[in-house]
């Protein structure tokens, strides 16, 4: 029981770490920001963000997210809802 507990605690962790890392690139005036959990913190083209961009790119980015982790499910791989 400790044990899973120990790796339940670990895998919150290092959650927590992916997802505070945030990567930054820049192309032709767009500038895209990104956490390490795939998910758009900033967006912007010429200068000029656009939020609602960002929120369904989320929405997108989440149901994607959703599909392969019902796939992966489907063929008996998968993390028991740690994440």
């Amino acid at each position: 029981m400790f044990d899973k507990a120990k790796m339940m605690a670990q895998a919150i962790k290092l959650k927590r770490a992916i997802e505070s890392e945030i990567i930054t690139f820049e192309e032709n005036g767009i500038v895209i920001k990104v956490s390490g959990d795939q998910k758009i913190k900033d967006l912007t083209v010429n200068g000029v963000a656009n939020k609602n961009l960002i929120e369904i790119i989320n929405k997108a980015l989440k149901k994607s997210q959703e599909a392969a982790a019902h796939k992966m499910k489907d063929m008996g791989v998968g993390l028991d809802g740690l994440f």
